[in-house]
């Protein structure tokens, strides 16, 4: 968790009360603004939830596929592809490949 500490709440702002001076603020102005505050606090404070929420979510959704994926086993090669791919090499390489192909044949009889 982060290291900055919330040192007020919703409360602690509502239930503030600051001296009057001779010449101080308007007392209904500041205390729209700090309605405003509030409000923002318990909006702040739903999203930190659903954010921690959805992330314990994702790390129990990713540990989930990690373990899945782990008792799967090993997938057998795909021999289509395999295939596709030596006649690729055959048309990029032409005789040459097929040719030397045949001499390593011829060979190893």
């Amino acid at each position: 968790m982060s290291s900055i500490r919330v040192q007020l709440n919703g409360k602690d702002i509502l239930e503030k009360e600051f001296k009057t001076a001779m010449r101080g603020y308007n007392q209904e102005e500041v205390d729209e603004f700090l309605d405003t505050v509030i409000q923002d606090y318990d909006v702040f404070k739903q999203e930190i939830e659903r954010l921690q929420q959805e992330n314990e979510r994702l790390k129990r959704g990713a540990s989930d596929q990690t373990r899945s994926r782990s008792s799967q086993p090993a997938q057998q090669p795909n021999y289509d592809v395999l295939k596709r791919v030596s006649n690729l090499e055959k048309a990029v390489f032409g005789k040459k490949f097929a040719e030397s192909e045949n001499i390593d044949e011829e060979t190893l009889k």
